[in-house]
């Protein structure tokens, strides 16, 4: 297999990766967003409503950006088609430099995600209403 097709291969079995962890974040994203929509938190907590409204906000941020970055997969993905039709080196340069940024996109997405989720669940952790004993 030439140099090129396996470049090309590895770009491919990536934009498939990061599909599919887009997709994984979109349901993980619905069951925190019932989380924070649900009545399972100690309602005596201070500013609880206030703080559960700023992560339904930044969660609604993260959403409009995981779909921006799934719609640049999708264009990126259908000019990997158009890459073998081009015969000029600098066609496959500028489409890996492409590759690139969005690959750096997706990584600061991720990590921001985590940690507006590892917020998320730290805060909801600690202000669950407590369960009462069944006796």
């Amino acid at each position: 297999m030439m140099v090129r097709e396996r470049k090309i291969e590895v770009m491919h079995d990536e934009l498939q990766n990061w599909k599919s962890y887009l997709l994984f974040i979109e349901d993980e994203m619905a069951f925190i967003q019932r989380l924070l929509d649900s009545y399972v938190f100690e309602p005596s907590t201070p500013n609880l409503f206030e703080r559960l409204d700023t992560f339904k906000q930044h969660f609604h941020t993260s959403q409009k950006n995981r779909k921006s970055l799934s719609e640049s997969i999708k264009k990126h993905e259908n000019g990997l088609g158009g890459i073998f039709e081009c015969v000029e080196r600098k066609c496959d340069d500028h489409y890996y430099e492409k590759h690139q940024d969005l690959k750096e996109k997706i990584a600061e997405y991720i990590k921001t995600y985590i940690n507006l989720k590892e917020e998320v669940y730290n805060y909801a952790g600690s202000v669950l209403k407590k369960k009462k004993p069944l006796y």
